[in-house]
């Protein structure tokens, strides 16, 4: 299998075909019905457990050959974790660069060595009386472009190790700050030890990163005491499903389950859509350039038959040619 470039990996893509307990191990493996499964589905992770074992137990609930997963989430997070299946593990690289939103809790006064609930306590500091108003100064400083310097236990490397691997051996090494977005911060509540925001930014922001430059801006410390991903990109909270409702569902009531499934084009709701005949359709989906219809237009679009059929993302590039850059192979509607 060829290997994930770092820069997906670092941005939290699993692409989980295969891992070591989904590779084949025997003739009878081989032969197992595995069921068609091309879909996305948004999954409600639970609390303690981490963003891989959750993609398992539902690929394992669907019966599904090849699954996925983007924007890994940390095993005390909850919240939104985009699950992708057979042909839609193909958009999982389109999502890493999707903008997400978050509900977060800090503990004021108290820094762990992991940022967040799960680490030891190393420092303690008082948290300074500031007012509504003063908070909503500091949290201003945060908007936009700023840079950040990623957390000791992140899944980032350093010379072919995992920062977490070498955070808990207790070596600690300079990490350059990375630039990241945020769009908007709110302030739902905020006492003398706890301090609860919502946060929208771009991909590759560490919100336990930020929750200790705020707390430092306030002349304190802080850790993330709680952390849930409402969104990522178009997808809404909504739209989620429990891990027990899946596996219930499973049991139950699989054709549901199935039903549930988002399509893979889904993930790309928000780029320009292109139909093209159903000639120039059968070219598009052997790899061939075909000529746009669409006149004036440049970049990537969603690339659809006449009957609605979702064929792929093509490009398009000088004198009206449409190229295939990533095909789907899909039942017809």
């Amino acid at each position: 299998m060829t290997a994930l470039p770092e820069a997906m990996r670092s941005a939290g893509l699993s692409i989980a075909q295969p891992t070591p307990e989904m590779k084949p191990t025997s003739n009878i493996e081989n032969r197992r019905d595995w069921t068609v499964v091309n879909g996305l589905l948004l999954l409600n992770k639970p609390s303690g457990i981490t963003s891989n074992r959750a993609l398992q137990r539902v690929k394992r609930a669907l019966n599904a050959r090849k699954a996925g997963h983007t924007g890994s989430l940390d095993p005390a997070a909850t919240g939104m974790l985009p699950l992708c299946f057979g042909e839609a593990t193909k958009v999982c690289a389109y999502l890493l660069d999707a903008n997400k939103s978050y509900r977060v809790t800090a503990k004021l006064g108290e820094a762990t060595d992991t940022a967040d609930a799960d680490g030891q306590v190393i420092r303690s500091a008082e948290v300074p009386t500031l007012s509504i108003v003063d908070w909503e100064k500091i949290l201003a400083t945060f908007l936009g472009e700023i840079q950040q310097v990623p957390p000791m236990y992140s899944a980032l490397k350093r010379d072919g190790k995992r920062l977490y691997e070498l955070a808990r051996k207790g070596i600690v090494v300079d990490r350059p700050a990375r630039q990241v977005r945020i769009d908007d911060i709110g302030l739902l509540e905020v006492t003398s030890s706890r301090l609860v925001l919502t946060v929208k930014c771009s991909k590759g922001t560490y919100i336990r990163s930020l929750v200790e430059d705020i707390a430092a801006a306030a002349g304190t410390v802080a850790h993330t005491s709680a952390l849930h991903r409402d969104t990522v990109g178009e997808f809404k909270s909504q739209d989620m499903l429990d891990l027990e409702t899946v596996e219930r569902l499973a049991d139950e009531n699989p054709q549901e389950l199935q039903e549930r499934l988002l399509p893979p084009d889904a993930a790309l709701s928000f780029w320009p859509e292109l139909v093209i005949s159903d000639t120039d359709g059968k070219k598009f989906s052997g790899g061939q350039a075909v000529v746009s219809p669409q006149l004036d237009a440049s970049g990537q679009v969603r690339v659809y038959a006449e009957k609605g059929r979702f064929l792929g993302i093509g490009e398009l590039l000088e004198n009206r040619q449409l190229a295939p850059r990533r095909i789907f192979q899909l039942d017809p509607r």
